[in-house]
């Protein structure tokens, strides 16, 4: 056996060679042309798709997440301007209209996130931790423990998802 029909980490043993008439093989141990330690040509090419695969759907939730944004935004751009209007009314001193100014932004805005599947956590009735966030325990006359006295910050769900929890206190 020559050095490179030997496969890898298989040791050299001397051996008392005996002569003996012997048939010569027609045909070479190995079959391929390449030797046993080159690279498959096929993996490397399934490497390199795969590679490409994936930074291709990189770019493209990168763009996925730039045009929602884009979309978002464009559809916040009227409550700006009815900001900026209430804030044209508050320079002239006219409470009534700088409040219904900000009654208008506060619809829009809320209606708009309403769209998009936005949905305020009901904080009425018992403590749930899975969706409030208990900030202090004070005795609370009339109620059972473990019921929600005040509502100090709202809580919104996205769907299924808590996006922000309650911020309550909690009767003890």
């Amino acid at each position: 056996m020559t050095d490179e029909q030997r496969p890898i980490g298989e040791e050299v043993v001397e051996e008392e060679v005996v002569e003996e008439p012997v048939a010569e093989e027609s045909a070479p141990a190995h079959s391929n042309d390449q030797p046993a330690q080159a690279p498959d040509d096929s993996y490397l090419r399934l490497a390199a798709d795969f590679d490409n695969y994936r930074k291709r759907v990189v770019r493209e939730q990168a763009e996925l997440v730039k045009r929602a944004n884009e979309r978002i935004l464009n559809e916040l751009l009227p409550v700006l301007d009815d900001l900026e209007r209430a804030l044209e009314a508050a320079e002239e001193h006219q409470e009534a209209k700088l409040e219904e100014g900000v009654e208008l932004v506060h619809r829009s805005l809320a209606a708009l996130l309403q769209r998009h599947g936005l949905t305020p956590i009901e904080t009425e009735g018992a403590f749930d931790p899975h969706v409030h966030e208990a900030l202090l325990a004070q005795p609370g006359e009339g109620t059972e423990p473990g019921s929600v006295l005040q509502v100090l910050q709202k809580g919104y769900r996205l769907g299924d998802r808590v996006l922000r929890p309650a911020r309550v206190i909690v009767s003890e």
